[in-house]
């Protein structure tokens, strides 16, 4: 399963014992993983008030919110680590959303589909049509991705934004990982990103 695949490699680039903020959380699964297997303090934002109160039943913190209006009712640095998982092509403003997340935690971890994915390509280039795979398993009509990225729009973003990308990920089918050409074949890609230095002081 691509979403179980991606967060076991989201749980590698978390150290044990961590302060973490889970964005769009859901039901809180990947909290609940945090939790059990790495021993971290996890807190939740989701917007959708029937996701959040299921994750609160699992005994998690979660606070309602949407985390396109920025996270102003946390502090600077108040986390270890923020995660935003499969949630960056959902937002409306995803420049605050990063900017947000590196202002409140020391490492932001992205993960997000590949639209320039092998699979994608084929299907407009042969159909015509937006493609429907299984990562993108949505109509054209009723998609909540509204901003489309690809493997190497993302480290150009993050080049102009002057964040670091300290780690990469790359998910093909299942849990395979792709180690060549990932704009190609990467299904899913995660990022860990810091700010740079010498932005954080101007």
């Amino acid at each position: 399963m691509v979403e179980r695949a991606d967060y076991d490699a989201i749980l590698t680039l978390i150290p044990s014992g961590c302060r973490v903020l889970d964005l769009g959380c859901g039901e809180g699964e990947l909290m609940e993983l945090l939790r059990e297997c790495k021993d971290c303090r996890v807190s939740g934002l989701e917007i959708d008030k029937d996701l959040a109160r299921a994750a609160a039943s699992r005994g998690l913190s979660v606070l309602e919110a949407d985390i396109d209006e920025g996270l102003k009712d946390f502090p600077d640095n108040s986390f270890d680590v923020v995660v935003l998982s499969q949630t960056l092509q959902v937002t409306r403003r995803p420049h605050l959303v990063l900017r947000e997340m590196l202002r409140v935690g020391s490492v932001a971890i992205v993960s997000t589909p590949n639209f320039a994915q092998w699979e994608v390509r084929l299907q407009i280039l042969f159909k015509g049509r937006m493609p429907i795979t299984k990562i993108l398993p949505y109509s054209w009509y009723e998609t909540p991705n509204i901003h489309m990225v690809t493997v190497r729009d993302f480290r150009k973003f993050c080049r102009n934004e002057g964040i670091s990308i300290e780690k990469e990920i790359f998910l093909g089918l299942g849990r395979r990982k792709v180690l060549f050409w990932p704009n190609l074949f990467a299904r899913t890609a995660i990022f860990s990103l810091r700010k740079i230095a010498h932005r954080e002081s101007q």
